[in-house]
């Protein structure tokens, strides 16, 4: 399964932490049902702690999600098709374990609560109950985010990474926080670069370049993202990309058409004209095939 752009990444992750900073702080828990037990990754506080608790605070860790009450953080991670759905009046029945694509329940004092929900197969989406952020390995992994980055620092991680190609050191997290297949794709589009190109291959003209795509970029779609009601996330998301899941379609720069490099359970979008001097890149998936 390949999966295109509507992957929660660092926007969508902002975007909910506001959503329920603005709903949920100074809200007591008084239900949290985990309906798929394969997502709980922790089993000390039990997830029952969580009931009666007041939240204190909603934020984003790269593409976690950390929702803070009175010292315990329920942590989420929404992997490649995990969402979550917001409801003024959350409904109050029980959901029957393995049935469904419901995760976990939420239901705040107030009636309004939200599920976790997971489509498909492949059940990636990771909740934890901890005391301490250090105890959720995937945040302990993370590097820096991209707003806290200046340009000297952007350059020193770009040099660590020496011969990576920038694609994959833009969506590492453990190199920066909570960019993902999509992003990465627009962020190369908007500086004009193609994602093959080594990390250290920058002059400094080209890394001023890039880190102004990065953060003109994520700012843009965040902005665009701020203040929708969770549901309507993910269609902003697709409506703002200019490349990423457009194969076949016009790049809305210099109208050439968008192409794509396939591998195995993912692929990336590209505009030759503005990336690649009109050079399409090899499709590593079809090469191997013929070969």
């Amino acid at each position: 399964m390949r999966h295109t752009g509507w992957v929660p990444e660092l926007p969508e992750v902002e975007s909910l932490a506001g959503f329920l900073r603005e709903r949920a702080v100074e809200r007591a828990i008084v239900r949290a049902d985990i309906t798929a037990i394969s997502a709980l990754k922790t089993y000390d506080p039990p997830i029952s702690s969580l009931v009666g608790l007041l939240i204190d605070d909603v934020q984003r860790h790269g593409k976690f999600l950390d929702i803070s009450a009175q010292g315990i953080h329920l942590v989420i991670h929404l992997a490649r098709a995990g969402w979550l759905r917001w409801r003024e009046e959350q409904s109050t029945g029980l959901v029957r374990p393995g049935k469904g694509p419901i995760a976990l329940r939420v239901i705040l004092d107030d009636g309004s609560g939200f599920d976790l929900t997971e489509a498909g197969t492949q059940k990636k989406l990771a909740v934890y109950v901890v005391r301490d952020l250090a105890e959720v390995p995937g945040i302990v992994r993370l590097g820096p985010d991209p707003f806290t980055l200046t340009l000297e620092e952007f350059s020193d991680v770009l040099k660590r990474e020496g011969r990576v190609q920038l694609k994959g050191v833009l969506r590492n997290q453990s190199v920066i926080a909570g960019i993902g297949n999509a992003y990465s794709d627009e962020i190369l589009h908007v500086a004009k670069m193609s994602p093959f190109k080594p990390a250290s291959n920058l002059s400094a003209d080209e890394l001023q370049q890039l880190y102004d795509a990065m953060q003109e970029t994520l700012r843009d779609a965040v902005d665009r993202s701020k203040g929708l009601a969770a549901q309507d996330l993910k269609s902003e998301k697709k409506s703002g990309l200019r490349v990423h899941g457009r194969k076949g379609q016009k790049c809305p720069v210099c109208g050439d058409i968008v192409r794509e490099v396939s591998f195995a359970d993912s692929s990336l979008q590209y505009c030759a004209t503005c990336q690649t001097g009109g050079k399409p890149l090899a499709d590593r998936r079809l090469s191997k095939l013929l070969k």
